[in-house]
């Protein structure tokens, strides 16, 4: 009784917190909870009965007769909610039931590239979004310091010794991971405290609504002071690269691994609960010391063990990167030996990039363990219109359906960085409630219906041009950025500056065309202001790489003249980006900024969060970091303060060299620029958190001021 009756509050509140004006116009039920794989939906009188097993069916429930009786939308960016007065009816009884047990979301990075500063209010409409969409096994990690902070103080460690372990918030993904420690710190405690009650909060929430949240176990990384204090335990030293000094890594073979990974879970437990689903990856990135099979068995074992010890329900729920990231290493016999050493009910292995590398086709289904379908999608929370809509479309349910796919258990959202290309999102959880491949031809005009409010022609058409040009999924593995966000060069790109484009950029100008002539009939819809200034930013950072080629035309000519103008255009360019971006809160950094500001209580955890918060997205590490520009962002603010100022510099310096007819020395103005990059990082300033100027008014503005200069094969608005 105490389930359903918290399956029927929390989808109450839910309801409240999603449709307020129209939440008295539904009925909530409960269907048993061994049910909870289905959702039901019929009319009695004038009210709309939404059933389920759990709070997860009942908002997919929700969501569902949103979209398919009232045309609405939820995303990041953009929601159309214009219902009506009184509710659409239902004839008969709908049914859904899912084929997936387990509907996985987020990825470590994410934690880091986009939930860094975020507060209750922001993680309740997040958990809603995962409700609504069907997720019910979320990667819950927030507040993991804590734990960590306890048992080892527990152990006998100082706060000293955790200020050289504990790394600043937007670190936690790869700190988590064991790819390094204390960057971007110390931790204030009040961060720590604070965080250990928000997750209690999510967990509590995501438990009502039916989601098991997977927690975090032990993989053997623990403080650099750990071998001053246990100067016997069998300590491995490991270098992720990229800049960052080594960890410290406890042999699995240690006894000391095995009873620390039970502490923490019991520790974990009493703090946070538990579903018994327990995340842990070894050697993230780091290659293992040994491809010796036994070891490899002897370790995945002594993780195990550790879970098992504090709960025998534990199954170990394992990021299968590492099969992606370093498959030189990870041939047959190595991952047999870590995977066979658990049982098979007690291992669940997470496909993370199968729309780009399915890995399970490779490993015979993981060689007979339980595993989810992923679509990772994004790297590095960067701006770019991205995406294998095609595949992702298919992939899911060919799984489902293939003879080899062993015991495919869920499907599940594996991105770095959300908040963008919502498009990707709401095709992926499609798949939940149902076991065919989507129809794409009938599934995205219903999407820009539901997304715009209205049926629109052109909407259709330009839509149609995306799905042929950025969300064709080929030849790249990820999202092209523009040269805008390299650092400064003559090349194309500039080391995580990945520029090649999967399309021909005049393919793409026409899906501009068509939604200039769209405005009409959408523009009162967030969802089309948003894809009509994504779409307007994509094809002029596009032509970023045009002017780049004449400015470097004019400068290998040395064509003074030529350059200034070329070079101003392209400055010119940058502004004019910002400015548009201006338009829309998705795209301004102030609130990214501000938002870590809001996070600390004095000055200092102030300027520690900000710095934090400009680091991940320019430098990631040091002056010196090999993965600047790695998680850049096409943010009004960012553009004009960073990257057209380091432009800037860039032409200040080649001009000065034009003149005195010499060559520019490009890795010393690489040098240089790292300097006052750095001190870019380590500036405070505040950025616009409001938007500025109309949206369409820009739009249009920049369309006659550019279109004229972009090649197109057809020109679809005459």
């Amino acid at each position: 009784m105490h389930a359903q009756s918290n399956a029927v509050n929390s989808s109450k509140g839910l309801l409240q917190r999603v449709v307020p004006q129209h939440a008295s116009q539904f009925i909530i039920e409960q269907l048993p909870v061994a049910d909870s794989n289905a959702f039901e939906i019929e009319s009695r009188g004038k009210k709309i009965v939404l059933r389920g097993g759990n709070g997860v069916a009942i908002a997919s429930a929700l969501y569902h007769y949103l979209q398919e009786y009232c045309h609405c939308q939820i995303t990041w960016n953009g929601t159309n909610l214009s219902l009506p007065r009184t509710l659409p009816q239902v004839t008969g009884k709908i049914r859904k039931t899912t084929p997936y047990e387990y509907r996985y979301n987020l990825n470590y990075c994410t934690f880091s590239y986009s939930m860094s500063w975020w507060d209750w209010e922001r993680w309740e409409k997040e958990i809603d979004w995962m409700a609504l969409h069907g997720i019910n096994m979320p990667l819950a990690i927030t507040g993991e310091e804590y734990t960590w902070y306890e048992v080892y103080k527990e152990m006998g460690f100082t706060d000293a010794d955790m200020d050289a372990f504990f790394c600043g918030p937007t670190y936690f993904g790869w700190f988590w991971m064991g790819n390094l420690d204390a960057w971007g710190g110390p931790l204030p405690m009040s961060w720590i405290q604070s965080h250990k009650e928000l997750q209690q909060k999510i967990l509590k929430r995501q438990r009502e609504l039916g989601m098991k949240p997977v927690l975090p176990a032990f993989t053997g990384h623990v403080p650099p002071a750990f071998k001053q204090r246990f100067p016997k335990a069998k300590l491995k030293q490991t270098n992720w690269g990229n800049g960052f000094a080594d960890t410290y890594i406890l042999d699995a073979a240690d006894p000391m691994f095995a009873e620390i990974g039970k502490k923490f879970l019991l520790a974990q437990e009493r703090i946070f609960g538990t579903d018994h689903l327990y995340s842990a990856d070894t050697f993230n990135e780091n290659e293992p010391p040994s491809d010796d099979t036994t070891f490899l068995a002897d370790l995945s074992a002594k993780v195990f063990e550790g879970m098992r010890n504090a709960d025998s329900n534990a199954i170990w729920v394992m990021q299968g990167w590492l099969f992606y990231s370093d498959r030189k290493f990870w041939k047959a016999p190595q991952i047999k030996a870590l995977l066979n050493a658990v049982p098979d009910k007690h291992m669940l292995l997470l496909d993370l990039a199968a729309e780009i590398e399915p890995i399970w086709k490779r490993t015979e289904a993981f060689y007979g363990k339980p595993w989810i379908w992923n679509m990772l999608h994004n790297f590095g929370g960067n701006i770019s219109m991205f995406g294998r809509m095609d595949g992702v479309a298919q992939g899911p349910a060919e799984a489902l359906h293939s003879a080899n796919a062993g015991k495919m258990k869920g499907i599940g959202l594996t991105m770095e960085g959300i908040e963008q290309n919502p498009v990707m999102y709401e095709l992926m959880t499609h798949h939940t409630w149902r076991d065919a491949p989507i129809d794409l031809a009938t599934w995205l005009p219903t999407y820009i219906r539901n997304r715009y409010g209205v049926a629109d022609a052109n909407a259709v058409q330009a839509w149609n041009i995306l799905r042929a040009t950025v969300y064709n999924g080929q030849r790249i593995r990820d999202g092209a950025e523009s040269i805008i966000t390299g650092r400064p060069t003559f090349d194309s790109a500039n080391t995580w500056t990945r520029t090649p484009l999967n399309y021909a950029p005049a393919d793409l100008v026409p899906a501009w065309d068509y939604f200039l002539k769209a405005i009409p009939a959408c523009k009162t819809k967030e969802g089309f202001l948003y894809d009509i200034t994504d779409v307007t930013r994509q094809v002029l950072a596009n032509h970023a790489r045009t002017l780049q080629l004449r400015f470097i035309e004019a400068y290998e000519k040395q064509d003074v003249p030529g350059f200034a103008k070329t070079s101003q255009d392209f400055l010119t360019l940058i502004a004019d980006i910002d400015r548009l971006l201006a338009t829309r809160k998705d795209f301004l950094l102030g609130p990214w900024i501000a938002d870590a500001r809001k996070c600390g209580n004095t000055a200092a955890e102030k300027a520690l969060y900000e710095r934090n918060a400009r680091n991940l997205i320019t430098l990631w590490g040091d002056a010196a970091s090999p993965l600047h520009e790695y998680s850049c962002r096409q943010w009004s603010g960012l553009l004009n303060d960073f990257y057209k100022a380091r432009w800037q510099q860039f032409f200040d310096t080649v001009k000065v060299d034009m003149a005195h007819n010499r060559k520019t020395d490009v890795k010393r103005f690489d040098s240089t620029i790292a300097q006052w990059e750095w001190k870019w990082v380590n500036t405070q300033k505040n950025y616009p958190v409001t938007t500025t100027g109309n949206t369409i008014e820009v739009v249009k503005e920049l369309y006659n001021k550019y279109r004229k200069q972009l090649p197109a094969i057809r020109t679809a608005a005459r």
